[in-house]
């Protein structure tokens, strides 16, 4: 996840977030990740150095973004996170992408026919489309990316989207045709996935090819350079095949801690950030800040967990992850660390979502609860406050969490108290992104960890909670297997019925709840501010990201020249 800030095209794909609600999500509609958030980066540099002072190459102002996490891969194919969606989705376009109503629309594709019982979608391809060095976008590049996809030698976290598909053939340059062995109900919104270009990728080793750092797209905006750590810079493609706004471009810093990513935004030197309750509450009233900035509150397809890895036998007995449950008072935590700006939940879908079962059981907070079933499973008080014991080994674990995002830092201080007092020692480790990812998350090293989840419009969990998944590179890397689960997830797919679904996905959740095989701790609002000289900006369900590229600036305004 890389965050919530609500500038982001509303993922059709889960993500993993990294910050606060992550960065300001710039994601234009189309399926990345959401994320929190949603799905959550930031963005930008300092501008010296690349300040757009001076002579430049491009038309019009600068925007600023900041972020808590660095990209992973500029390749939608291999990216998992958040904040290489927020730069993958504007470099690249998928085939359609979600409208303000989230509503699915056009995008590579001009029009689509769904035949067959839905299991044949002919997609009628834009003309005269270029990759960003000149090459014509054909209907070989998608053939390309689907190939990409399926390839067992390519790890995507992306790949369970598209296993249900029979073939697919490009009839012609302007033509693409796939054909599903069975109805699949998000079929088209997987479509919204980035096509990569075919004459670049085929050159050389898919992983390691160059492009993954320097990518070639069709989007909105070009890549410009990547300082790894520091700043991702991109320029307006000023051949896109739609009208835009008069942003000629975006500076995306990497700014691993909110708080200084705030007084940055006091300095005026980025232009838009997620922000912590904190700051969204009692930092940004003063007549100068709404002089200068605009403060927007969504309700965010993402959520906050605990995820255990189930292959520690400290965490395969449902009792305990259950009293942990118990033994956390969420509300708490919606009170101290979101100041009321978010939900407490108990399973995994947010209230936003339309698969949301309100009848699900909610394990709030009982410490008495806690500790019997902790009593339950053999973990014994050991008295004097110390840690329960069981065969001789103390209740003890290291949860893992990203640096830079104060709310996961602070719950998780408050769940290591409460923790403590059901007698579970907790200890907490804080992580740089990238490491926290590379090294642990895909190589199952943790014991548990706090992270959040930026999720796709369409409820299909399959990326998320199917047992398939707990493959390398796979988002599943709790490791939860469950067939009872594996059986719903895909007879969810093959219905196109929402009331069917729905029941459907509402069962998934019951179970999921159950099980607990992650702590669900509270779906964060998303809380963005953007700078008051940027205009254009309509807000509505999607959130403000979904018409980005008509944002502009006023001439007499324009900051950056």
């Amino acid at each position: 996840e890389a965050g919530p800030c609500e500038i982001r095209r509303i993922s059709r794909c889960e993500s993993r977030e990294a910050g606060p609600s992550a960065a300001i999500n710039v994601v234009l509609g189309k399926c990345r990740t959401s994320p929190l958030f949603s799905f959550f980066l930031a963005l930008g540099i300092v501008l010296t150095g690349c300040s757009p002072s001076g002579k430049t190459r491009y038309s019009g102002d600068t925007i600023v973004f900041s972020s808590i996490g660095d990209a992973s891969f500029l390749n939608p194919v291999l990216a998992g996170d958040a904040s290489s969606a927020e730069i993958n989705d504007l470099v690249y376009n998928g085939l359609v992408k979600y409208d303000k109503n989230l509503v699915l629309t056009s995008d590579l594709a001009e029009s689509w026919e769904v035949s067959d019982g839905g299991k044949t979608i002919i997609f009628k391809l834009r003309k005269n489309v270029k990759w960003h060095d000149g090459a014509p976008f054909t209907s070989a590049d998608v053939v390309f990316t689907y190939n990409c996809l399926v390839n067992p030698d390519i790890i995507s976290p992306r790949s369970g989207r598209f296993k249900m598909i029979k073939n697919v053939e490009a009839p012609d340059d302007y033509t693409f045709v796939v054909k599903y062995a069975s109805p699949y109900s998000p079929a088209l919104e997987s479509w919204g996935l980035g096509i990569i270009p075919k004459h670049i990728f085929e050159k050389c080793d898919f992983q390691k090819n160059p492009a993954n750092r320097n990518p070639v797209g069709t989007g909105a905006y070009k890549f410009v350079k990547w300082v790894s750590g520091e700043k991702i810079i991109l320029e307006k493609n000023k051949e896109y095949f739609e009208p835009t706004g008069n942003i000629g471009r975006i500076i995306y810093r990497i700014i691993p801690d909110s708080s200084v990513q705030f007084l940055e935004l006091e300095k005026q030197g980025i232009d838009s950030m997620s922000l912590t309750p904190h700051q969204y509450k009692f930092k940004t009233d003063g007549v100068e800040f709404n002089k200068n900035y605009n403060k927007f509150r969504y309700t965010a397809f993402q959520y906050a967990y605990i995820g255990y890895n189930l292959t520690n036998p400290l965490f395969q007995d449902k009792r305990v992850r259950r009293a942990i449950a118990y033994a956390i008072d969420k509300k708490a935590l919606v009170d101290a660390v979101l100041l009321g700006c978010g939900k407490e939940i108990s399973a995994n879908y947010p209230p936003s979502s339309w698969a949301y079962n309100p009848d699900t059981e909610k394990l709030r907070y009982d410490p008495v609860k806690a500790r019997a079933l902790l009593d339950e499973a053999g973990w014994k008080d050991s008295g004097a406050g110390g840690a329960r014991q069981k065969d001789g080994l103390k209740f003890s674990f290291t949860l893992l969490t990203n640096q830079g995002n104060k709310m996961r830092e602070e719950s998780a201080t408050i769940i290591q108290s409460q923790l403590k007092d059901a007698g579970i020692d907790m200890k907490i480790r804080i992580l740089e992104w990238a490491t926290l990812i590379n090294r642990h998350i895909d190589r199952k090293d943790f014991d548990a960890v706090l992270l959040g989840w930026s999720l796709a419009v369409d409820p299909d969990c399959y990326s998320l909670w199917h047992s398939s998944e707990i493959r390398p590179g796979g988002f599943n890397f709790i490791s939860y297997s469950n067939p009872e689960v594996d059986a719903l997830i895909e007879k969810g797919r093959r219905s196109f019925d929402r009331a069917e679904r729905k029941k459907i996905y509402g069962e998934i959740q019951n179970i999921i709840s159950a099980d607990q095989p992650c702590c669900f701790l509270y779906a964060p609002d998303s809380l963005s501010v953007v700078a008051s000289r940027f205009q254009g900006i309509e807000p509505t369900a999607a959130g403000i990201s979904h018409n980005f590229l008509k944002w502009h600036v006023p001439a007499n305004l324009i900051k950056y020249k």
